[in-house]
């Protein structure tokens, strides 16, 4: 049997962790908006966006729907950083292009093949092949990505990152 101590100790110990979750959340959060200002004050400044520009904009609001998701569900949707990752790739190819040899740029879109693959499995998975929670109580309830959410929710989910 468990003391009544140790489970205050517990409870204490899982309040402190999620506190820093959140102060690290919020953190993120601060500084990717930060990050996508200060993109637009560059932009603003010379008169021009490019399609760099766009695509770094567009991994700072992916960053903010991820930290979105997960302040929501608690949890994190492995897809959102698989996508993240393949934009970031495809800025890095069109910034630099001109400075690589063919070899890195099959290389890049490789991995791009890849990432975009994961996804797909992860997705099939998700659909043919559901689990539980982490408790095992399932319940009607499957995960997407990591992210334990009701089908309802797991509907929502899909159409925001459609929209995006």
């Amino acid at each position: 049997m468990t003391s009544p101590v140790s489970l205050d100790v517990k409870q204490l110990g899982s309040k402190v962790i999620s506190i820093i979750e959140h102060a690290g959340l919020v953190i993120v959060l601060v500084a990717t908006l930060f990050a996508g200002m200060q993109e637009i004050v560059d932009m603003w400044r010379t008169g021009r966006v490019s399609l760099s520009d766009l695509l770094l904009l567009f991994i700072y609001l992916e960053v903010v729907t991820m930290s979105s998701v997960y302040w929501r569900v608690g949890r994190l949707p492995v897809r959102i950083p698989l996508y993240i990752a393949m934009v970031a790739i495809s800025r890095h190819l069109i910034l630099n292009t001109s400075e690589v040899s063919p070899w890195v740029i099959l290389a890049e879109a490789g991995a791009i093949l890849v990432l975009a693959a994961a996804v797909l499995l992860v997705r099939y998975g998700h659909t043919r092949m559901p689990y539980t929670d982490e408790g095992g109580s399932g319940g009607g309830r499957f995960a997407l990505g990591v992210a334990s959410v009701s089908s309802d929710e797991a509907s929502r989910e899909d159409t925001v990152v459609r929209l995006q």
